[in-house]
């Protein structure tokens, strides 16, 4: 994945945590066509550039704690 694209998925992906649609790892590995992991390693990246992202195991989902 290049930087240039990598990085409008890191925008889009937290887009999604913040409109409440990132339900799931493998939702949205699917929808980037990459593996889980590497979405851990996205959100990972996220909250050291300061996000505050956690996830709610009784909805299910990712989120951004203002």
């Amino acid at each position: 994945m290049k930087f240039t694209e990598r990085k409008q998925k890191l925008e889009y992906l937290l887009i999604m945590i913040e409109k409440g649609r990132c339900l799931s790892l493998e939702q949205v590995s699917e929808k980037f066509g990459c593996s889980k992991r590497t979405i851990r390693r996205m959100i990972e990246e996220l909250k050291e550039d300061g996000y505050n992202i956690q996830y709610c195991r009784t909805n299910q989902k990712f989120y951004k704690e203002i």
